[in-house]
């Protein structure tokens, strides 16, 4: 019967059936509850998710593992999603991205962690001590420049360097010229170094 169903609906409607639903219209079917839009959004959108996610994190499994949990995200907090303000898509893979880079931060700082645990009983040289002292204190720069930047050059700054993203890739995935990319990046590199009190 549903095989039935399924054949009967493939048959075009001879009046004209509705026209299939956009990705933005699908999302914010979605804000309101519609289980079938999100079934169907995330049908459309899965793979995508999981090739933004797999170039960050190189490794299948985990790439998997945090493509779920964006696209549970996505269920979550469709209500957040703005059509006036770009596309679902664009939206749905800056998340990706976004979560992907959180995952690296949370490896590196759990390897950190044991890595500190490993060596707490060990005495080490004065000038190790400073330069680690030294290194956090650069990192520490790093984070409080990022968030001097506008939320636009941070996107692009994150998704070029950190993501390794093409200067055209974060273009497609800021749904943005490619000129107003490279401008947002070249004024958030600016924006960095002068924070940071690097002079050329």
């Amino acid at each position: 019967m549903a095989s039935g169903a399924r054949s009967l609906r493939s048959v075009p409607d001879p009046g004209g059936g509705p026209e299939p639903r956009s990705e933005d219209e699908l999302l914010v079917a979605v804000a309101r509850g519609d289980q079938q839009a999100f079934a169907e959004l995330y049908d459309r959108v899965s793979g995508q998710v999981y090739g933004v996610i797999r170039r960050v994190l190189r490794d299948p499994a985990q790439s998997e593992e945090v493509a779920q949990e964006v696209l549970v995200e996505v269920w979550r907090t469709a209500t957040r999603f703005d059509p006036d303000r770009g596309k679902a898509t664009t939206w749905i893979l800056v998340m990706a991205h976004r979560r992907a880079i959180d995952r690296v931060r949370s490896e590196q700082a759990s390897r950190d962690r044991d890595e500190r645990v490993g060596v707490r009983d060990h005495i080490r040289p004065f000038d190790e001590v400073s330069e680690e002292v030294e290194t956090r204190f650069e990192h520490q720069q790093v984070r409080a420049a990022l968030d001097a930047l506008t939320e636009l050059q941070r996107e692009a700054v994150e998704l070029a360097y950190y993501g390794g993203h093409t200067y055209r890739e974060v273009a497609e995935l800021l749904d943005a010229p490619l000129g107003t990319v490279k401008t947002r990046l070249r004024d958030g590199l600016i924006r960095l170094r002068d924070a940071m009190g690097v002079h050329a």
